[in-house]
């Protein structure tokens, strides 16, 4: 697209130099730091799958726009913090976008309205389609099967402004919305499920069966694989447990006190609280009570509680747990649990990094698929900070990583975000390093050229995932 390149204003603040503001008809984009990720999908063919699975109502004869060209300027947008549709109407003349969607630098991509029609058009189908699509590239993460992988399943409240299919008024947060679900793996950070609840629905809704097509999916490609699951007090349902029983998985699910519990503990919160009023530290106790049984329960199961003390006060907490360790070591079967609060954080870089609160199509549908692209955009990122990723440093050599206290793990991971901002950083994160660097695109007859600032201060990263796509596509050959 050529501009004018007529004076458009001056600033005057340096006296006697003004400075004169003009525009530049060369092909400028402030997003080249999407290249090194598009190479990357093009090995993993992460967006090429995404798209395959989708059917359209769109006619044939009309289509100028094909399905992966819109489904990567939406996953790539959403990337680079262009999580609206409206957005694309400045993007399809962007040559960072043309070039991702091996277009020529002066082809219009789609508009706003043909992304509208096209998120509407997709049908049922095509999310079940992708549902597996999720599942596949989770399988195909791993080089070799894995011993065990951990599920951690959660929701988060996505807040809705207009008149969405299925939005509701929900008293707790005080607003319409939606609830997003997603089951992740604390292995590799990949959302390997998702779906999109009404406003006031229950978080366990249909998470039974939806755990046992995961966990049939997953044994199909991995049959001896040891499969643990973690979730909050939201998920504590009798067909939770019933279902994890029946799959035979490892699971940790937390659980609301009740009068029965909060008396069994009684004892045990007086010496933490005694402890605590003694030596003035943070008191921690543990016990477990193996009989516990239920209302709603055919048998009974194995409860751990936590009796806490500091200087904010008391506090207890219960999981219900089949790992035979919590008979032996309970504290550290809790700790383990706890260690499913790094699961919030894929809730947080999808609503808060990239923006899924935008939910904003009129139809339930349309929204579920958008909630899809907001996952694959996820994983997509996932999938590249996992292949540069340092290795984790280690301040007790001689132990490993889970047999290190709370503290120290805690220490480990702060240090670990310091030396390696990209291995574990979140989309805010690779947006400042990465991907949001100025670019001058220049095509010619046998090559594209994009220049980069010799002076930008966070070139260093950008030539370390470059260098780690060669790496990549090296050994591929090899």
């Amino acid at each position: 697209m050529k501009t004018q390149s007529a004076t458009q204003g001056s600033l005057g603040f340096l006296g006697s130099k003004p400075i004169r503001l003009e525009l530049s008809d060369a092909h400028l984009s402030t997003d080249a730091g999407l290249l090194p990720i598009r190479e990357f999908d093009e090995y993993f063919g992460f967006t090429r799958q995404f798209a395959d699975a989708l059917n359209s109502s769109r006619r044939d004869g009309s289509v100028l726009h094909s399905n992966q060209e819109i489904v990567r300027s939406r996953i790539y947008g959403i990337l680079a913090e262009y999580e609206d549709q409206n957005d694309h109407g400045t993007l399809r003349h962007d040559p960072i976008f043309n070039i991702i969607n091996n277009k020529p630098l002066d082809f219009e991509l789609a508009s706003q309205p043909t992304h509208s029609r096209f998120e509407n058009s997709i049908d049922i189908p095509s999310l079940n389609r992708l549902r597996d699509v999720l599942i596949d590239q989770f399988i195909s993460s791993f080089e070799s099967s894995p011993d065990r992988i951990t599920l951690d399943i959660d929701t988060f409240d996505d807040q809705t402004h207009g008149g969405q299919q299925l939005t509701f008024f929900h008293g707790f947060y005080d607003q319409y919305q939606y609830l997003p679900r997603v089951i992740t793996c604390a292995e590799n950070d990949m959302v390997i499920m998702c779906c999109l609840l009404f406003g006031t629905a229950k978080a366990f809704l249909a998470a039974a069966d939806d755990l046992e097509y995961l966990v049939e999916r997953l044994r199909e490609a991995w049959p001896d694989v040891d499969i643990e699951f973690r979730a909050d007090s939201g998920f504590a349902a009798p067909e939770m447990f019933d279902m994890c029983e029946r799959l035979c998985l490892w699971y940790t699910i937390g659980y609301g006190m009740n009068p029965v519990l909060k008396a069994k503990s009684d004892s045990l919160l007086d010496e933490a609280l005694a402890a605590y009023e003694d030596t003035d530290e943070p008191q921690r106790h543990f016990m477990y009570v193996d009989n516990y049984r239920s209302r709603s329960w055919e048998a009974p199961r194995l409860t751990i509680i936590k009796c806490e003390a500091n200087r904010q006060g008391t506090n207890r907490r219960a999981v219900v747990t089949n790992r035979p360790g919590g008979l032996i070591n309970p504290q550290g079967i809790y700790d383990e649990y706890v260690g499913r609060g790094e699961s919030e954080n894929r809730n947080k870089e999808l609503k808060c990094g990239l923006h899924t609160d935008r939910l904003s199509d009129h139809r339930y549908m349309a929204n579920l698929f958008r909630l899809y692209m907001h996952v694959e955009s996820h994983n997509l990122l996932v999938r590249v900070r996992n292949e540069i990723v340092k290795p984790t440093w280690n301040p007790e050599p001689d132990l490993p990583e889970d047999a290190l206290p709370v503290d120290a793990r805690k220490r480990q991971e702060n240090r670990r975000r310091r030396e390696d901002p990209l291995g574990v950083g979140h989309p805010s994160t690779w947006r400042m390093l990465v991907i949001k660097v100025a670019c001058e695109v220049v095509e010619r007859a046998r090559h594209i050229r994009v220049k980069l600032s010799s002076s930008w201060p966070w070139l260093n990263h950008y030539r370390a995932v470059v260098a780690a796509t060669s790496q990549r596509l090296a050994s591929a050959r090899e």
